[in-house]
């Protein structure tokens, strides 16, 4: 029987000797967009997999539904690239894939479900290895643990070993990743940082949109590039965190259903820029913002951006969109996004949003990456000499814009009981007029 030969390298590239290597009980790998970091782990755990008998694979991301198209999509892809595809056997419901000459397993979890996850186990042979992909989405260190503590656990055959494969974005130097595997070496810990410059792979194109990002935004060239731990001084946003939580369990209590008010913003972009809406519900009183939902593409036609709307159930939502764009904002409204109003702007309206936003603590759900990525590089314009001046970057800031445009609006959220609420009602039609408010935004949710 005729079998296809591959040289190794010329499918995996160059930069990662050590790590692919690597048998240690924790690898740790940081890397910068580009990096194929990724990419080469997805190859070196189907590689093991097929080479070490007995062995499998638990991978965890903080949110289950995430994974179909990342991490699942990253091991079909890599079966391919080593022309293995045909010995798998992969499924989404339940998520998993069989290698099928031994019956070893890949399995699927979520940090959202930490109990379920940290019962893992496999029918035959050992959990021998677990890849925690974008693992800063993780924002409990504790929740780590319970993982850390329960797989891969027990004895396993000799000729495997217990390994733990971290890989994620660097977009905070205060996240406990760093604190835990880098502040200080430890002897079962190899950490790796990894770029797009060991990628050769990538084209003039891709290339091309590091050295533009080079030249306009050094600060976010250096963590998004270059795979930096991300900056902790200078930002305007500092209160803000990444949180796992259920959206339709805010304020979960008494009165909770004047407490929690929706927001929605747009940002509309185009060939560079993208076009970004976020979601988000905010608690007045406790001053907290909760962000849900996001979304963050180029090249959108404002039917792409209608659509979208639609599919995430927020047509018959206010939204509030850059107010530059009227003739954007009423082809939305003919598609069916009818309630979708212009930002407020005038003299000091960015500094005035900011500052308003800058008394909330912010909590961002996992699956809004770019958000927490935009929040993590937003920062303050610096002069000749580094000192912060009164003006924000205007640079990768399309979320924050967006953010900012559907804020203006809690003001008119306050009320602290549902008596005081109906009070409040009768005043709105002074408040149509003068702020741009439909009617039937004069409540509450």
């Amino acid at each position: 029987m005729k079998s296809d030969v591959y040289y190794l390298p010329d499918i995996v590239g160059k930069g990662y000797g050590d790590f692919w290597q690597d048998t240690g009980r924790y690898r740790v790998l940081k890397g910068g967009k580009g990096s194929k970091k990724s990419a080469t782990t997805a190859l070196n755990l189907i590689y093991r997999l097929m080479k070490y008998r007995d062995s499998n694979l638990l991978v965890v991301r903080a949110v289950f539904n995430t994974h179909r198209d990342s991490t699942f999509a990253q091991l079909k892809w890599a079966q391919e690239r080593l022309g293995v595809r045909h010995l798998w056997q992969n499924t989404v419901s339940p998520m998993e894939m069989v290698y099928k000459p031994t019956g070893q397993r890949i399995l699927f979890r979520g940090f959202d479900d930490v109990l379920k996850l940290a019962s893992t186990t496999v029918s035959k042979g050992y959990l021998c290895w677990v890849w925690i992909e974008e693992a800063f989405e993780i924002d409990s260190e504790s929740d780590f643990e319970k993982l850390d503590l329960s797989v891969p656990r027990g004895n396993v055959a000799k000729h495997l070993f217990k390994q733990t494969t971290i890989t994620f974005n660097p977009w905070s130097e205060t996240h406990w990743l760093k604190k835990r595997f880098f502040d200080k070496a430890h002897s079962n810990v190899n950490v790796y940082s990894t770029n797009y410059l060991c990628n050769e792979f990538l084209d003039d194109t891709d290339l091309a949109v590091f050295e533009r990002m080079k030249q306009t935004n050094y600060r976010r060239y250096a963590v998004a590039g270059l795979g930096e731990w991300g900056v902790a001084d200078g930002l305007v946003y500092e209160n803000f965190e990444l949180k796992t939580f259920e959206k339709d369990k805010l304020g979960f209590g008494d009165k909770s259903e004047w407490q929690y008010h929706h927001f929605f913003g747009l940002d509309y972009g185009y060939t560079n820029d993208p076009t970004a809406f976020i979601a988000f519900a905010v608690n007045p009183i406790n001053k907290e913002i909760y962000i849900y939902d996001e979304h963050y593409e180029t090249k959108m036609l404002n039917s792409d951006i209608a659509e979208m709307i639609k599919k995430k159930g927020f047509a018959k939502e206010r939204i509030r969109a850059d107010c530059a764009e009227p003739k954007s904002n009423e082809d939305l409204r003919r598609m069916g996004i009818s309630r979708i109003m212009p930002s407020v702007k005038g003299k000091d309206s960015v500094l005035n949003g900011i500052a308003q936003i800058q008394e909330y603590k912010i909590y961002v759900h996992p699956k809004c990456k770019n958000t927490f990525s935009e929040l993590s590089s937003y920062c303050w314009q610096k002069d000749g000499g580094e000192n912060g001046i009164n003006a924000p970057e205007d640079r990768n800031n399309h979320l924050m814009d967006a953010m900012r445009y559907a804020f203006y609006d809690v003001k008119y959220f306050k009320p602290q009981d549902p008596d005081k609420v109906r009070r409040q009602l009768t005043k709105g039609e002074r408040l149509i007029k003068k702020h741009s408010l439909d009617i039937k935004d004069i409540g509450f949710r």
